[in-house]
């Protein structure tokens, strides 16, 4: 398989193992004020069908995109740790960026200070399943036996 459906098809698993997350946290009701679904919703004047979508096409696109064009390439560590830095990497620009925009304040501070910690984790778990789903595919094995 090519590096970047590749990449694309680890993404799409990485963005359904962070869903299901995503939908469990709401469902034990830790955090309701955090609901990223909602927030991309909101931005696009949307209901929820439209966030998920938002989410979907950031999760695997986005983010698999990277992966394949940059993270995959860098000249250190596994996929693990390549998906990883990923994932912190679109946290911060999540915390900079998309959090303010939403009106949650500079690293969702707005929501209150465990926002920074549970975004931070979920972005780590979705990087580190990332990287490994790269890694399963033959192009993945091989080039980080390369490194």
């Amino acid at each position: 398989m090519k590096p970047i459906l590749s990449s694309l098809a680890a993404a799409l698993l990485a963005t359904i193992v962070l869903s299901v997350l995503m939908v469990a946290k709401s469902l034990m009701g830790v955090m309701p004020e955090l609901n990223v679904i909602q927030m991309l919703a909101a931005q696009m004047n949307a209901g929820p069908a439209m966030g998920w979508a938002a989410h979907f096409l950031i999760g695997v696109v986005g983010y698999g995109l990277a992966y394949a064009l940059v993270f995959r390439r860098l000249p250190f560590g596994g996929h693990a740790l390549r998906g990883v830095l990923l994932g912190v990497a679109g946290w911060l620009v999540m915390m900079i960026v998309v959090m303010p925009m939403a009106g949650a304040g500079l690293f969702g501070m707005g929501i209150g200070p465990m926002a920074p910690v549970a975004t931070f984790m979920l972005h780590v778990i979705f990087g580190l399943v990332l990287g490994l789903a790269y890694r399963s595919f033959p192009n993945g094995r091989a080039q980080e036996a390369l490194a």
